[in-house]
């Protein structure tokens, strides 16, 4: 696996120079650049299988450069210090991150995601939905959400989700006019994730976009009537929460 390591800091460089050679001795070292303009021109020229990216770098920034590419079908791992908005934004593509200073436990196991996803035909598509998820920023309502499937990973709009329901480990997402989704990661993810949107968990088993409620029917916890005419019921504890979510959703 061909690789080029991008970071304005010498010593960032040779940190991780040594946790790949250490660690991920499958995991050819091709260049290291300390700038967005010459990690671009070496993208072009020698076309890596992965790119690990800082993002915040004097002058041009990491996704500014990737942006700029005319091929974006690679990997990429991003590194970056703690930024919550940006952190969101990677999250919702479903991205490989490090934070700084980099552990060897995550960096080999971004590195196994990688070699697994290699063998997918959509990388592209991917690295467009981080681009665009950064760029919205702060904005979480307005990103898009990937999900990784047995076969690759599916990008959604958050408005054509109707709900989440939780299986066991996994988690089923009921979109609009589509089959479900079901991802092997657990409802409490998604939840964490989907904070300040439109997203509210009513239930232990289910998290629902309160764009897609069409009736409420009271009751002990009241049962919510989905835009697709799922019925669900809404637990006891959570539902004043509930209705106070969506009088402030609505202004009513």
């Amino acid at each position: 696996m061909k690789a080029i390591l991008v970071d304005d800091e010498p010593d960032g460089i040779k940190t991780l120079q040594k946790m790949l050679e250490r660690h991920c001795p499958s995991v050819l070292i091709a260049a290291t650049c300390n700038n967005a303009n010459a990690a671009k021109q070496q993208i072009v020229a020698l076309k890596p299988d992965v790119v690990s990216l800082d993002i915040q770098m004097p002058g041009k920034s990491g996704i500014d450069m990737i942006g700029e590419l005319p091929d974006k079908n690679l990997e990429i791992v991003f590194v970056t210090a703690h930024n919550e908005y940006l952190l969101q934004a990677l999250q919702y593509s479903a991205a490989d991150y490090l934070l700084k200073p980099v552990d060897e436990d995550k960096l080999i196991e971004a590195v196994r995601r990688v070699e697994e996803r290699l063998r997918e035909s959509k990388k592209g598509e991917r690295t467009e939905a981080v681009l665009y998820n950064v760029g919205k920023a702060g904005q979480p309502s307005e990103m898009r959400l990937c999900l990784p499937t047995l076969k690759g990973f599916i990008i959604l709009k958050l408005d054509d989700i109707l709900y989440c329901e939780a299986e066991r480990s996994y988690t089923i997402f009921h979109i609009e006019g589509k089959k479900p989704v079901t991802v092997s990661k657990p409802l409490i993810e998604y939840e964490n994730l989907l904070v300040d949107t439109p997203f509210f968990r009513i239930h232990k088993s289910f998290l629902i976009n309160l764009k897609h409620v069409k009736e409420y029917q009271r009751g002990e916890g009241g049962i919510v009537i989905m835009s697709n005419n799922a019925e669900i019921e809404v637990s006891r504890r959570k539902k004043e929460q509930f209705l106070e979510k969506v009088k402030w959703m609505y202004r009513f």
